[in-house]
């Protein structure tokens, strides 16, 4: 299961994001070809969280556009030559080559993605009022695994805004179950009813010729 909460969320454009999948595509391909694609995922997920999110002045330099390229080539090899693996270490200098570093945390994300669906995982949010209890949550997970015909990544997270129920979050499909989604339904069928007598009221009214 995931802790929501620790995970650092990363805003991209469009066309960054774009750029991402076709980076995120090749190192999981080099990587499957060499039969290290779960050691090289996992090397570039402890990057982002150690090295980006533990210094951000360093994150702050792979993205300046006031530091050369090859400076930044130079600054991997010394800072990371001993520390990471040759073939991760040759997929960051392609990024600085290529003025791509600043997207590292967009690849990280999409080479994720793409890892889950080549191990037949499904990522799924869950949103409740409060937290599952452990028995909950084994249960729940025991019916996504029937109904996605896959792993589920379960994902929580505590909205005390949802009143009661669930919602759960399959990629762009949301199956809402939440009391508060039932009474906004509710709450919009009786004004949709509403609108609609007095539209009939006021139809029979000009027919009867009131003023």
């Amino acid at each position: 299961m995931i802790d929501s909460a620790k995970k650092k969320s990363v805003r991209i454009n469009v066309g960054a994001q774009q750029v991402a999948i076709i980076y995120a595509k090749a190192l999981l391909g080099a990587a499957e070809k060499l039969g290290q694609t779960d050691s090289v995922v996992t090397e570039l997920r402890d990057f982002v969280e150690t090295v980006l999110d533990g210094f951000p002045k360093l994150e702050a330099v792979f993205a300046s556009a006031l530091v050369s390229q090859e400076e930044k080539v130079q600054l991997l090899d010394r800072v990371f030559g001993s520390k990471v693996t040759p073939m991760f270490l040759d997929f960051l200098k392609v990024l600085s080559r290529h003025g791509r570093l600043e997207i590292l945390r967009a690849i990280e994300q999409e080479v994720s993605k793409l890892y889950d669906e080549l191990r037949g995982r499904v990522r799924v949010q869950l949103s409740t009022a409060t937290a599952l209890e452990t028995r909950d949550s084994g249960n729940l997970l025991t019916s996504l695994r029937k109904l996605l015909g896959g792993e589920p990544q379960l994902e929580s997270v505590v909205d005390p805004a949802l009143i009661g129920g669930v919602v759960l979050r399959v990629g762009d499909t949301v199956y809402d179950g939440s009391v508060a989604w039932q009474l906004d339904q509710v709450r919009e069928q009786m004004i949709n009813r509403s609108v609609h007598e007095i539209q009939s009221r006021r139809d029979s009214f000009r027919l009867t010729g009131g003023n």
